[in-house]
Protein backbone atom coordinates (compact mmCIF):
# COMPACT_ATOMS: atom_id res chain seq x y z
CA UNK A 1 0.00 0.00 0.00
CA UNK A 2 1.77 3.60 -0.63
CA UNK A 3 -1.11 5.46 -0.40
CA UNK A 4 -2.76 6.86 3.29
CA UNK A 5 -6.17 5.45 4.54
CA UNK A 6 -8.70 7.83 4.72
CA UNK A 7 -8.31 8.76 8.62
CA UNK A 8 -4.72 9.49 7.62
CA UNK A 9 -4.67 11.97 5.27
CA UNK A 10 -4.63 14.92 6.85
CA UNK A 11 -2.66 14.13 9.94
CA UNK A 12 -0.07 13.00 6.57
CA UNK A 13 -0.27 16.54 5.19
CA UNK A 14 0.63 18.19 8.06
CA UNK A 15 3.68 15.70 8.72
CA UNK A 16 4.71 16.13 5.19
CA UNK A 17 4.54 19.96 5.08
CA UNK A 18 7.90 20.70 6.10
CA UNK A 19 9.81 18.30 4.14
CA UNK A 20 12.63 20.80 3.87
CA UNK A 21 13.26 20.81 7.37
CA UNK A 22 12.56 17.18 8.37
CA UNK A 23 13.61 14.99 10.51
CA UNK A 24 16.27 12.52 10.13
CA UNK A 25 14.03 10.03 12.09
CA UNK A 26 10.35 9.25 12.90
CA UNK A 27 9.13 7.02 15.13
CA UNK A 28 5.06 6.39 14.16
CA UNK A 29 3.41 4.52 17.01
CA UNK A 30 -0.11 3.85 18.06
CA UNK A 31 -2.44 1.09 18.82
CA UNK A 32 -2.52 -2.18 16.80
CA UNK A 33 -4.37 -2.69 13.56
CA UNK A 34 -4.66 1.51 12.86
CA UNK A 35 -2.17 1.49 9.93
CA UNK A 36 1.45 2.41 11.47
CA UNK A 37 3.31 0.88 9.04
CA UNK A 38 0.42 1.79 6.08
CA UNK A 39 1.23 5.11 7.09
CA UNK A 40 5.25 4.78 7.39
CA UNK A 41 5.26 3.18 3.64
CA UNK A 42 2.78 5.50 2.31
CA UNK A 43 5.14 8.52 4.05
CA UNK A 44 8.00 6.88 2.46
CA UNK A 45 6.43 6.73 -1.22
CA UNK A 46 5.73 10.48 -0.68
CA UNK A 47 8.95 11.14 0.37
CA UNK A 48 9.86 9.84 -2.91
CA UNK A 49 7.82 10.54 -5.32
CA UNK A 50 8.94 13.14 -7.93
CA UNK A 51 5.44 15.12 -8.40
CA UNK A 52 3.97 15.03 -5.33
CA UNK A 53 0.09 16.23 -5.11
CA UNK A 54 -0.83 18.39 -1.73
CA UNK A 55 2.36 16.69 -0.17
CA UNK A 56 1.15 13.17 -0.74
CA UNK A 57 2.67 10.54 -3.23
CA UNK A 58 1.41 11.34 -6.97
CA UNK A 59 1.09 7.34 -7.18
CA UNK A 60 1.54 7.65 -11.03
CA UNK A 61 5.27 9.06 -11.81
CA UNK A 62 8.33 6.77 -12.16
CA UNK A 63 9.46 7.17 -8.47
CA UNK A 64 5.76 6.26 -7.17
CA UNK A 65 5.86 2.95 -9.84
CA UNK A 66 9.23 1.91 -8.65
CA UNK A 67 7.94 1.65 -4.85
CA UNK A 68 4.43 -0.07 -5.76
CA UNK A 69 6.59 -2.79 -7.54
CA UNK A 70 9.16 -3.06 -4.55
CA UNK A 71 11.98 -1.93 -6.35
CA UNK A 72 13.05 1.20 -5.68
CA UNK A 73 16.80 1.77 -4.91
CA UNK A 74 16.18 4.55 -2.48
CA UNK A 75 13.66 2.60 -0.58
CA UNK A 76 14.93 -0.49 1.96
CA UNK A 77 12.27 -2.24 4.12
CA UNK A 78 13.70 -3.70 7.01
CA UNK A 79 11.37 -6.17 9.00
CA UNK A 80 11.43 -9.76 10.77
CA UNK A 81 11.07 -12.85 8.46
CA UNK A 82 8.12 -13.73 10.15
CA UNK A 83 6.65 -10.36 9.05
CA UNK A 84 7.82 -10.85 5.28
CA UNK A 85 6.68 -14.67 5.45
CA UNK A 86 2.98 -12.82 6.80
CA UNK A 87 3.10 -10.16 3.59
CA UNK A 88 4.06 -12.57 1.14
CA UNK A 89 8.15 -11.61 0.65
CA UNK A 90 9.39 -14.84 2.12
CA UNK A 91 8.59 -18.23 1.70
CA UNK A 92 7.96 -20.38 5.03
CA UNK A 93 10.91 -22.22 6.01
CA UNK A 94 11.21 -25.65 4.42
CA UNK A 95 12.19 -27.24 7.76
CA UNK A 96 9.31 -27.32 9.52
CA UNK A 97 11.03 -27.32 12.96
CA UNK A 98 12.47 -24.05 12.03
CA UNK A 99 10.47 -21.23 12.59
CA UNK A 100 10.82 -17.80 11.12
CA UNK A 101 12.49 -15.01 13.20
CA UNK A 102 10.52 -12.81 14.59
CA UNK A 103 13.48 -10.65 15.30
CA UNK A 104 14.96 -8.04 13.31
CA UNK A 105 18.81 -8.90 13.69
CA UNK A 106 21.82 -6.82 13.40
CA UNK A 107 22.99 -8.38 10.07
CA UNK A 108 19.89 -6.66 8.84
CA UNK A 109 20.98 -3.34 10.56
CA UNK A 110 24.44 -3.67 8.89
CA UNK A 111 23.23 -4.49 5.19
CA UNK A 112 22.22 -0.63 5.61
CA UNK A 113 25.82 0.71 5.49
CA UNK A 114 26.77 0.21 1.59
CA UNK A 115 23.72 1.76 1.46
CA UNK A 116 24.37 4.83 3.19
CA UNK A 117 27.82 5.18 1.00
CA UNK A 118 26.19 5.33 -2.11
CA UNK A 119 24.50 8.33 -3.68
CA UNK A 120 20.52 8.74 -3.81
CA UNK A 121 19.46 7.69 -7.30
CA UNK A 122 17.77 11.36 -8.81
CA UNK A 123 19.25 12.97 -5.64
CA UNK A 124 16.22 13.25 -3.26
CA UNK A 125 15.78 11.39 -0.36
CA UNK A 126 16.94 7.55 0.83
CA UNK A 127 14.43 6.04 3.24
CA UNK A 128 14.76 3.16 5.95
CA UNK A 129 11.56 1.66 6.61
CA UNK A 130 11.53 -0.40 9.84
CA UNK A 131 8.50 -2.18 11.45
CA UNK A 132 7.52 -4.02 13.81
CA UNK A 133 10.03 -1.53 15.33
CA UNK A 134 9.96 -3.57 18.77
CA UNK A 135 10.98 -6.59 16.93
CA UNK A 136 14.40 -5.17 17.04
CA UNK A 137 16.73 -7.51 19.16
CA UNK A 138 19.02 -5.98 21.63
CA UNK A 139 21.98 -5.96 19.51
CA UNK A 140 20.22 -4.61 16.58
CA UNK A 141 18.91 -1.78 18.42
CA UNK A 142 22.70 -0.57 19.82
CA UNK A 143 23.52 -0.85 16.28
CA UNK A 144 20.73 1.48 14.66
CA UNK A 145 21.35 3.70 17.79
CA UNK A 146 24.93 4.12 16.67
CA UNK A 147 23.70 5.04 12.60
CA UNK A 148 20.99 7.69 14.58
CA UNK A 149 23.76 9.37 16.39
CA UNK A 150 25.80 10.28 13.47
CA UNK A 151 22.66 9.93 10.93
CA UNK A 152 23.97 9.92 6.53
CA UNK A 153 23.24 12.50 4.58
CA UNK A 154 19.63 12.62 2.75
CA UNK A 155 18.48 10.11 4.79
CA UNK A 156 15.37 9.26 6.48
CA UNK A 157 14.63 6.50 8.90
CA UNK A 158 10.61 5.71 9.40
CA UNK A 159 10.64 3.42 12.88
CA UNK A 160 6.65 2.20 12.79
CA UNK A 161 5.26 0.39 15.92
CA UNK A 162 2.69 -0.96 18.08
CA UNK A 163 4.61 -0.84 21.72
CA UNK A 164 7.20 2.10 21.86
CA UNK A 165 7.65 1.07 25.14
CA UNK A 166 9.35 -2.10 24.11
CA UNK A 167 12.18 -0.11 22.25
CA UNK A 168 15.50 1.37 24.05
CA UNK A 169 15.10 4.61 25.65
CA UNK A 170 17.78 5.76 24.07
CA UNK A 171 16.59 4.66 20.89
CA UNK A 172 13.45 6.65 21.06
CA UNK A 173 15.25 9.86 22.34
CA UNK A 174 16.97 9.94 18.48
CA UNK A 175 13.72 10.17 17.02
CA UNK A 176 11.09 12.24 16.77
CA UNK A 177 7.47 10.63 17.80
CA UNK A 178 4.60 11.03 15.41
CA UNK A 179 1.34 9.12 17.60
CA UNK A 180 -1.33 8.20 15.38
CA UNK A 181 -4.96 8.12 16.61
CA UNK A 182 -7.70 6.25 16.51
CA UNK A 183 -9.98 6.87 13.68
CA UNK A 184 -13.57 8.31 14.35
CA UNK A 185 -15.84 4.97 14.74
CA UNK A 186 -18.18 6.51 11.75
CA UNK A 187 -15.37 6.78 9.58
CA UNK A 188 -13.66 3.33 10.43
CA UNK A 189 -17.19 1.66 9.88
CA UNK A 190 -17.83 3.42 7.09
CA UNK A 191 -14.31 1.95 5.34
CA UNK A 192 -14.87 -1.13 6.60
CA UNK A 193 -18.25 -1.24 4.86
CA UNK A 194 -16.61 0.04 2.15
CA UNK A 195 -14.36 -3.17 2.51
CA UNK A 196 -17.41 -5.34 1.87
CA UNK A 197 -17.24 -6.48 5.69
CA UNK A 198 -20.66 -7.41 7.12
CA UNK A 199 -21.36 -6.82 10.93
CA UNK A 200 -18.60 -3.65 10.78
CA UNK A 201 -19.91 -2.23 13.99
CA UNK A 202 -19.34 -5.19 15.96
CA UNK A 203 -16.07 -5.98 14.35
CA UNK A 204 -14.99 -2.98 14.76
CA UNK A 205 -15.91 -2.65 18.82
CA UNK A 206 -13.84 -6.14 19.35
CA UNK A 207 -10.92 -4.76 17.65
CA UNK A 208 -11.24 -1.62 19.99
CA UNK A 209 -11.88 0.65 16.95
CA UNK A 210 -8.79 -0.40 14.92
CA UNK A 211 -10.10 -1.02 11.32
CA UNK A 212 -7.14 -2.98 9.80
CA UNK A 213 -7.52 -5.26 12.80
CA UNK A 214 -11.31 -6.11 12.15
CA UNK A 215 -10.56 -6.42 8.19
CA UNK A 216 -7.98 -8.81 9.00
CA UNK A 217 -10.35 -10.78 11.17
CA UNK A 218 -13.24 -10.57 9.05
CA UNK A 219 -11.37 -11.88 5.83
CA UNK A 220 -9.50 -14.28 8.06
CA UNK A 221 -13.30 -15.69 8.98
CA UNK A 222 -12.89 -15.63 11.99
CA UNK A 223 -16.43 -15.24 14.09
CA UNK A 224 -16.89 -11.86 15.61
CA UNK A 225 -17.07 -13.46 19.00
CA UNK A 226 -14.36 -16.26 19.25
CA UNK A 227 -15.29 -19.37 20.48
CA UNK A 228 -12.79 -19.36 23.36
CA UNK A 229 -14.86 -16.15 24.42
CA UNK A 230 -18.04 -18.05 23.91
CA UNK A 231 -16.90 -21.07 26.29
CA UNK A 232 -15.55 -18.67 28.83
CA UNK A 233 -19.22 -16.98 29.24
CA UNK A 234 -20.91 -20.07 28.97
CA UNK A 235 -18.74 -21.61 32.08
CA UNK A 236 -18.30 -18.53 34.13
CA UNK A 237 -22.26 -18.44 34.05
CA UNK A 238 -22.64 -22.46 34.46
CA UNK A 239 -19.95 -23.51 36.11
CA UNK A 240 -17.08 -25.94 34.19
CA UNK A 241 -13.42 -27.47 35.40
CA UNK A 242 -12.11 -25.36 32.59
CA UNK A 243 -10.40 -28.59 30.71
CA UNK A 244 -12.26 -27.91 27.56
CA UNK A 245 -11.43 -23.88 27.14
CA UNK A 246 -7.84 -24.80 27.90
CA UNK A 247 -8.00 -27.27 24.91
CA UNK A 248 -9.12 -24.10 22.60
CA UNK A 249 -6.73 -21.88 24.30
CA UNK A 250 -4.34 -24.46 23.49
CA UNK A 251 -4.44 -24.49 19.24
CA UNK A 252 -4.79 -20.56 19.61
CA UNK A 253 -2.14 -17.88 19.85
CA UNK A 254 -1.07 -16.63 23.36
CA UNK A 255 -0.22 -13.58 22.44
CA UNK A 256 -4.09 -13.75 20.79
CA UNK A 257 -6.28 -14.72 23.39
CA UNK A 258 -4.31 -13.14 26.16
CA UNK A 259 -5.44 -9.47 24.46
CA UNK A 260 -8.80 -11.16 24.24
CA UNK A 261 -8.53 -12.08 27.59
CA UNK A 262 -7.70 -8.27 28.87
CA UNK A 263 -10.85 -6.53 26.01
CA UNK A 264 -13.11 -9.03 28.40
CA UNK A 265 -11.63 -7.79 31.50
CA UNK A 266 -12.08 -4.31 31.08
CA UNK A 267 -16.08 -5.17 30.14
CA UNK A 268 -16.47 -6.82 33.23
CA UNK A 269 -15.22 -3.81 35.40
CA UNK A 270 -17.06 -1.83 33.31
CA UNK A 271 -20.12 -3.67 33.46
CA UNK A 272 -19.63 -4.24 37.70
CA UNK A 273 -19.78 -0.31 37.60
CA UNK A 274 -23.09 -0.60 35.87
CA UNK A 275 -21.64 0.60 32.89
CA UNK A 276 -21.81 -1.01 29.10
CA UNK A 277 -19.30 -3.68 27.69
CA UNK A 278 -17.19 -1.52 24.97
CA UNK A 279 -15.57 -4.55 23.20
CA UNK A 280 -18.48 -7.02 23.41
CA UNK A 281 -21.50 -4.94 22.95
CA UNK A 282 -23.51 -7.98 21.79
CA UNK A 283 -22.76 -9.71 24.83
CA UNK A 284 -24.16 -7.00 27.14
CA UNK A 285 -26.48 -9.67 28.99
CA UNK A 286 -24.33 -11.93 29.51
CA UNK A 287 -21.35 -9.98 30.67
CA UNK A 288 -23.59 -8.02 33.19
CA UNK A 289 -24.65 -10.61 34.24
CA UNK A 290 -21.34 -12.65 35.66
CA UNK A 291 -20.22 -9.05 36.85
CA UNK A 292 -23.28 -8.85 38.92
CA UNK A 293 -22.32 -11.93 41.20
CA UNK A 294 -18.39 -11.30 40.97
CA UNK A 295 -15.54 -10.37 43.50
CA UNK A 296 -14.37 -7.04 42.19
CA UNK A 297 -10.79 -8.28 44.22
CA UNK A 298 -10.65 -11.39 42.72
CA UNK A 299 -11.33 -9.53 39.49
CA UNK A 300 -8.63 -7.38 39.73
CA UNK A 301 -5.95 -10.02 40.54
CA UNK A 302 -6.97 -11.53 37.39
CA UNK A 303 -6.53 -8.21 35.68
CA UNK A 304 -3.33 -7.83 37.18
CA UNK A 305 -2.00 -11.54 36.35
CA UNK A 306 -3.20 -10.91 32.56
CA UNK A 307 -0.91 -7.61 32.35
CA UNK A 308 1.89 -9.79 33.79
CA UNK A 309 1.30 -12.40 30.99
CA UNK A 310 1.06 -10.01 28.46
CA UNK A 311 4.70 -8.67 28.49
CA UNK A 312 6.23 -12.34 28.73
CA UNK A 313 3.64 -13.83 25.84
CA UNK A 314 5.43 -14.04 22.69
CA UNK A 315 7.94 -15.88 24.17
CA UNK A 316 6.10 -18.15 26.56
CA UNK A 317 8.12 -21.13 28.43
CA UNK A 318 5.15 -23.09 28.20
CA UNK A 319 2.44 -22.70 25.93
CA UNK A 320 0.32 -25.75 27.20
CA UNK A 321 0.49 -24.99 30.92
CA UNK A 322 -0.23 -21.30 30.53
CA UNK A 323 -2.82 -22.37 28.78
CA UNK A 324 -4.15 -24.83 31.37
CA UNK A 325 -3.32 -22.58 34.46
CA UNK A 326 -5.23 -19.35 32.23
CA UNK A 327 -8.56 -21.16 31.85
CA UNK A 328 -8.71 -22.69 35.25
CA UNK A 329 -7.28 -19.40 37.17
CA UNK A 330 -9.56 -17.07 35.19
CA UNK A 331 -12.97 -18.61 35.19
CA UNK A 332 -12.20 -19.28 39.22
CA UNK A 333 -11.86 -15.30 39.19
CA UNK A 334 -15.56 -14.72 37.76
CA UNK A 335 -17.15 -17.25 40.35
CA UNK A 336 -19.85 -15.86 42.25
CA UNK A 337 -18.64 -13.89 45.84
Amino acid sequence: MTHFLPWQQAPARRWLAARERFAHAWLIHGLAGCGQMEFALAGAASLLCEAPRDGLACGECQACRWVQAGNHPDLRRIRSDAQAVREGAMDVAEDAKKQPSREIRIEQIRSLLPWFNTATHRGGWRVALLYPAESLNTIAANALLKILEEPPEHTVFLLAAQAPDRLLPTLVSRCRRLPLAVPPAAEAQAWLESQGVKDAAARLAVAGGAPLLALEQAREGRPVTPDWLELFLDQAGNGGDGAALADMLQAGEPADWVDGFQRLWLDLSLAAHGLPPRYHPGQAGRIMAIARKLDPAALARAADWLRSQRRLVNHPLNPKLLADHAARYLLQSVQPR
